[in-house]
């Protein structure tokens, strides 16, 4: 059950399907406390997946690039950090733009170019064969979720591919869950976090029947708390998870696992929650999604 206030609490439910197959285990990648994936002279990137989605993560000294050649579908650029500004180039425009931000760019080729000291988080699908091989946990995912239904992206921008930078520090409004933008492949809650430790009086444990949920965390220090259902064929069991992970890192939290984050820092702690693709129950309610009037929803919603 969501915790007290929580908007989404109003979301209509789906009634959980049977479970036919066994339940895969989450998966956690501690950025800090693995060796880079790549290294160059200006950056370190370090990638971690999921069935659908991979997360990079780089620290970057300014003038580091980080470019993409015949990539085959948009991704989602997110700048967490207010102040650092990078600047974007995909086929015949450019744009600098300045954090907190997300950024879509477009399939094919791009480049981001740092202009300031930082971190920068990418989210890329498993379309990406090259960039799948190179992740922490790419052995995790040599068998696919059972519980989670092929990749398919969804309708393209209006007015086609460009690159597409939004605010990540829009004010909150009533009525409102969060911060959220979606591209054609993934969605993102992009949250200004909270200061101090979660009461753990009011935490959001909930589930998805069908999805991933890709935990991000940019700031502070988390205990992901995980739950799987007791079905009757007892070899489907898993024992509860409650694993800590401080930032740079994220958790791979799979369906049907019952989850909630709980912020422990005495500091900023802060999440960006990813799906791949996007959430429909999040689309289907007005207001919700920021960008919604450039990112058309599938007909069948």
């Amino acid at each position: 059950m969501y915790g007290k206030n929580d908007l989404r609490a109003t979301l209509q439910p789906r009634p959980a399907p049977a479970p036919e197959t066994p339940f895969k285990g989450a998966s956690y990648c501690r950025f800090y406390d693995e060796p880079p994936s790549e290294e160059g002279p200006l950056h370190q990137s370090w990638y971690g997946r999921g069935q659908n989605l991979i997360i990079a993560y780089s620290k970057v000294r300014s003038g580091a690039v980080l470019e993409r050649q015949d990539q085959p579908d948009e991704y989602a650029l997110l700048i967490p950090t207010a102040g650092l500004r990078v600047t974007v180039s995909a086929g015949n425009e450019s744009e600098t733009v300045e954090g907190p931000s997300i950024v879509f760019v477009p399939p094919g080729a791009s480049r981001i170019e740092a202009l300031e000291d930082g971190e920068l988080f990418r989210l890329i699908t498993t379309r990406s064969a090259d960039l799948a091989a190179k992740c922490i946990n790419a052995a995790a995912y040599a068998e696919p979720d059972p519980n989670v239904p092929p990749f398919e992206p969804w309708p393209e921008p209006v007015g086609g591919y460009r690159i597409r930078a939004y605010r990540g520090d829009v004010p909150p409004e009533p009525g409102r869950f969060g911060r959220l933008y979606r591209g054609s492949t993934v969605m993102v809650n992009f949250s200004s976090g909270m200061k101090g430790p979660r009461a753990p009086s009011n935490l959001s444990p909930h589930h998805h029947d069908d999805f991933e949920q890709y935990s991000v965390a940019t700031s502070g220090d988390y205990i992901h708390h995980l739950r799987w259902p007791w079905v009757s064929d007892s070899s489907f069991w898993r024992e509860d998870e409650h694993v800590r992970c401080a930032a740079p890192s994220v958790a791979v939290i799979p369906p049907p696992a019952t989850h909630t984050s709980q912020g422990m820092s005495e500091g900023l702690n802060r999440l960006a929650d990813a799906f791949c693709p996007p959430r429909r129950d999040f689309s289907a309610r007005a207001g919700w999604v920021l960008n919604a009037a450039d990112y058309p929803m599938p007909d069948n919603i």
